[in-house]
C-alpha cells in the first residue's frame, strides 16, 4: 500500500470510531414510563410518575415537532434533519434514542420524552418488586442513582437554548423522593 492508501484508510477509521464511540452501549432492557407508573404513583409513595409527567422532561421529544424548534436547530445549524430526526436533539429529548430496536420494550413511547429511564437506566432488570425493595440488588441490576454530573449531560453549554443550570434549584422542581424509604 502506498502512503496515500495509508492515511486515506486511516482516516477513514478514524472517522468511523468517532462515530461509533458517541453511542451508548446498553445491557439493559427500556420499559417505559408507563410501566414505571405501576409502582411509582402513589402519593403516599411519593407519586414520582406524576412529578416526571408534569415536568418539562414528559414533553422533550414533543417539543421538537414545533416550529419553535425548528427555528432553533436551524440557527444551531441542525437543519439538515426535522429535530425529531436529528441525534444533536434526540439525544437530549428521548430516552433510548439511540438504543437498538430489541432493547425497547413493548411499552417503550418516544412520545413520552425523557423518563424515568434517562436518569435512573433502562429498567427491565432493576423495576421486579423483589429487585426494588432491595437498593443493592437494584443497582446491581442496572439501577442508576443519578447525580448532579448526570443532568450536565443535557444541562450544558452544548445546548442552543441553554440557561445557567443551578442544579439544587432545579433538583427542587423534579424532586420525588419516596417518603416511605427516607
Amino acid at each position: 500500500m502506498n502512503r496515500l492508501s495509508v492515511a486515506v484508510l486511516s482516516a477513514l477509521i478514524l472517522i468511523f470510531l468517532l462515530t461509533i464511540s458517541g453511542k451508548a452501549e446498553y445491557k439493559h432492557e427500556f420499559t417505559g414510563a408507563s410501566k414505571c407508573r405501576v409502582c411509582h404513583m402513589s402519593k403516599k409513595k411519593g407519586d414520582q410518575y406524576g412529578v416526571w409527567k408534569e415536568s418539562k422532561h414528559a414533553s422533550a421529544y414533543l417539543t421538537l415537532a414545533t416550529e419553535e424548534a425548528k427555528a432553533v436547530a436551524g440557527k444551531a445549524g441542525q437543519a439538515a434533519k426535522p429535530p425529531q430526526e436529528n441525534p444533536a436533539c434526540l439525544k437530549c429529548h428521548l430516552t433510548a434514542w439511540d438504543a437498538p430496536a430489541e432493547l425497547l420494550g413493548s411499552k417503550y413511547s418516544r412520545e413520552e420524552g425523557v423518563t424515568c429511564e434517562s436518569c435512573h437506566g433502562p429498567g427491565k432488570d432493576y423495576s421486579p418488586i423483589k429487585i426494588m425493595r432491595d437498593r443493592a440488588l437494584a443497582v446491581e441490576n442496572g439501577l442508576i442513582i443519578p447525580e448532579k454530573e448526570d443532568c450536565l449531560n443535557c444541562h450544558n453549554q452544548e445546548s442552543p437554548t441553554y440557561k445557567p443550570f443551578d442544579f439544587d434549584t432545579f433538583w427542587a422542581e423534579i424532586a420525588h423522593d419516596n417518603p416511605l424509604t427516607e
